[in-house]
């Protein structure tokens, strides 16, 4: 059991995804409105959100592929980046389930990420999906500031999501999610005489899809805006934002034989949160609370792509950039490497991913790891390196080929 201060668990949670933490930034010079870090350098600046779990990667498939997978062709796990493509499944029911142990780097050994989601299409044109998203955070003997214990918990956090998808053309697709979000770091403790309650939201994800035939090969292309939704609170105080996502993403499958496939993809994502800001005027004198945490969630989509303190130069280092390649012999045995890449001074992550996956009838198994390719002065080394991520996957319409009699 770990001993560990209540607010160490917002980090904990937040170096799933963003593991450099804003540097404290100053007005160099002064009244010129130019902010650098305390050593002279360029202000890392990046965004946080509460329950950073919902930009995890769950399925080993795309996490091989750099995560990039808004425009890969359809399967069971399609429901966390584009439900849309769901109309172009090809059989009628899917179940796919992925474990992954998390922050194994960190010396953590009970952190994990489970994941299960499957489709049944209801006819040709349409098709629904479903997921449930379990994020554990272990057993934690909490403590205050003095390292003084304050009682035991198991913190976590869960998302269950319903979507459904609807063809509009022979190769054109729409697709929505519905969720809700229940995150559970703390409830029942206090800091600073404030008490802590679970965080309840609800958002949704809207995807389309689109899909050029060419000869031998397929050109696709996919959108995906996530996590719309209200925002979350811990305390009576503050409420947090969703992490707001746009994806884009394109991928090329061409078979090179009667054997052998070729898919190249990348997608681009940007988070659609308000970017901190470094003025001090920037902050509602009753309150304390900075004027950017409060926006409605329509303003705070639109702003997030002109609010940057650096101007459009900024706007640009928050986009994250996902490259991969997968190759299939014979449709039964896959190997995948992606490559996945952000700005320093928004995250800093940057890794190579790597996977194989094996078909056999019923059965589907993937799997993928991470290395580490980004130095960071923050840290000795990125926290998710040495991710693995194992998936299993069923395909009911196989169990009805192999028992229908001849």
């Amino acid at each position: 059991m770990r001993r560990t201060p209540i607010f160490t668990l917002i980090m904990i949670c937040t170096l799933a995804l963003v593991y450099e933490v804003n540097g404290q930034c100053i007005e160099s010079p002064p009244g010129s409105g130019r902010y650098v870090g305390l050593d002279g350098g360029p202000c890392a600046n990046a965004i946080p959100t509460a329950v950073p779990f919902l930009r995890i990667t769950p399925d080993a498939r795309s996490g091989a592929m750099g995560d990039a997978g808004v425009a890969i062709s359809p399967d069971a796990n399609s429901m966390h980046i584009n439900t849309s493509k769901l109309a172009f499944v090809e059989n009628d029911f899917a179940l796919s389930a992925t474990y992954s142990p998390w922050l194994r780097s960190l010396g953590l050994q009970d952190v994990y990420l489970a994941y299960l989601a499957g489709y049944k299409r209801i006819n040709d044109l349409q098709t629904l999906g479903f997921s449930l998203r379990y994020f554990s955070l272990g057993d934690i003997q909490f403590t205050d500031e003095n390292g003084q214990p304050i009682g035991n918990g198991r913190p976590n956090e869960f998302e269950l999501a319903a979507g459904f998808s609807q063809k509009l053309g022979e190769n054109f697709s729409v697709g929505v999610n519905g969720k809700f979000i229940y995150s559970n770091l703390a409830a029942g403790q206090e800091v600073g005489g404030i008490e802590i309650n679970p965080g309840i939201a609800g958002a949704v994800d809207l995807s389309l899809y689109y899909r050029v035939p060419l000869d031998g090969s397929d050109l696709t292309f996919g959108l995906a805006l996530s996590n719309l939704g209200s925002k979350i609170s811990y305390t009576k105080v503050t409420n947090d934002y969703l992490p707001a996502n746009f994806g884009l993403g394109a991928a090329w499958e061409f078979a090179l034989d009667d054997y052998n496939t070729l898919t190249l993809t990348g997608d681009i994502n940007k988070l659609m949160v308000p970017t901190p800001q470094h003025d001090p005027e920037d902050v509602d004198p009753q309150n304390g609370i900075a004027d950017y945490r409060e926006q409605s969630l329509f303003k705070s989509v639109l702003s997030s792509w002109s609010d940057a303190p650096e101007g459009f130069s900024e706007e640009l280092k928050e986009i994250t950039y996902s490259f991969g390649a997968e190759y299939w012999y014979d449709k039964q045995f896959a190997l995948r490497a992606g490559y996945f890449s952000e700005h320093r001074l928004k995250g800093a992550r940057q890794y190579l991913t790597l996977g194989l996956g094996l078909k056999y009838n019923v059965f589907g198994i993937n799997m993928s790891y991470l290395i580490s390719t980004g130095g960071n002065t923050a840290l000795a080394s990125n926290p998710l390196d040495k991710t693995l991520r194992f998936s299993l996957l069923f395909d009911f319409s196989a169990v009805d080929e192999t028992t229908t009699p001849n």
